[in-house]
């Protein structure tokens, strides 16, 4: 008896911790434990300290309320044009109601995983490859949507579905890389023309700008100058006329230009008249009367004037009797170039005239006599 005593107190003392233990649950935050009683739903505990029957009620599932990630391996997917490629998706989600997710499936992360290989398929088989690799905001957004939809009622909101990668074929990743590289030297070419053309334009515009530049300045020089001739020759004019000069001056003036005149290189063919020689002796005769005019000057720098007035006057009318021969000469050829040869019936030729004739006016003599 002394030994069943404290055996007693000891079962009694074990059955009572295990009771204990069986009769309280602590709870964890963002946990939920669903709580069944001889087998049947009875409650859901929540974060802290919770009292259970012991013996009768039980834990069935600790469901984690946190929002989970899953990363699902690559898929192959067809697309609509034909092409096999691996899609990598992720998928982001949380429990929202625990008995929910216990009961109405067995095992909702398979599930998950099932439906989107599924739901994917049919969204990437109704896209081509192009607009498969560029439509993957479309593709998430309508996985968000039929998961979901198809996940509400299991107690489980995903919130967001993302792909990964998208892995075509070696072959089209090659044949996409050409492409690229071909569209980039494209656009390289384009831009180098578009350059090229902009400064083109650039250096058209300023060689414009310069030549309009250039023009002015030399319409301005023109204008300069022509200004200044106009004002020199006012300024001759005007002296010319306040001197007043005598009609046997400016025959001297003129038969010293008459050399010059026949020299030009622009002179090749002159009409000379048959009056030449009268024209020449009305010229000798100015001459001889320049020699009078040196008579109002003191002797005896009166004589030496009038001998050098004579002198250039000979030289001049020398030269201008050569220049006229010269002339008549080029009319001749002239003619019989253009008669092929033949004499010329026109006017008679003037008859040669000598310095001595220019220089002794018959009025001169008459004078003298």
């Amino acid at each position: 008896m002394e030994l069943v005593l404290p055996v007693l107190l000891i079962a009694v003392a074990v059955i009572a911790v295990v009771t204990l233990a069986k009769a309280v649950r602590i709870v964890p935050q963002q946990r939920q434990d669903v709580v069944e009683r001889l087998g049947k739903y009875k409650r859901t505990l929540n974060p802290g300290l919770n009292l259970l029957v012991p013996f009768i009620d039980a834990v069935r599932t600790k469901v984690d309320m946190r929002e989970q990630v899953v990363s699902f391996p690559p898929q192959p997917v067809i697309t609509s044009d034909n092409l096999v490629v691996s899609i990598d998706t992720v998928l982001y989600f949380k429990v929202v109601d625990a008995v929910r997710a216990t009961y109405e499936i067995s095992s909702f992360l398979q599930a998950i995983e099932q439906l989107t290989v599924t739901t994917l398929r049919n969204v990437i088989g109704s896209l081509d490859l192009e607009r498969a690799l560029t439509s993957r905001d479309e593709i998430n957004r309508h996985l968000s949507g039929v998961l979901d939809e198809t996940t509400g009622r299991w107690g489980i909101k995903v919130t967001r579905v993302e792909i990964k990668a998208i892995e075509p074929p070696a072959s089209i990743r090659d044949s996409m890389e050409k492409q690229m590289r071909a569209e980039r030297d494209r656009r390289a070419a384009i831009l180098t023309a578009e350059g090229h053309k902009q400064s083109q334009i650039l250096t058209a515009e300023g060689e414009k700008q310069s030549a309009v530049l250039r023009a002015d300045g030399d319409r301005q020089a023109r204008i300069l100058q022509a200004e200044g001739q106009a004002k020199a020759i006012r300024t001759v004019f005007d002296a010319i006329h306040q001197a007043n000069p005598s009609q046997k001056v400016l025959a001297y003036q003129y038969l010293q230009a008459l050399p010059q005149i026949a020299n030009g290189t622009a002179n090749k063919v002159w009409i000379v008249p048959a009056e030449l020689t009268k024209a020449l002796e009305g010229m000798g005769g100015a001459l001889g009367g320049l020699s009078k005019m040196v008579g109002d000057l003191p002797a005896p720098e009166a004589a030496d004037h009038a001998s050098q007035v004579e002198r250039e006057a000979a030289e001049a009318a020398q030269a201008a009797a050569a220049a006229a021969q010269e002339i008549h000469d080029e009319v001749r050829v002239a003619e019989a170039q253009a008669t092929g040869g033949k004499t010329p019936q026109g006017l008679p030729a003037p008859e040669p005239v000598s310095p001595a004739s220019l220089l002794n006016d018959p009025s001169d003599q008459r004078e003298r006599g």
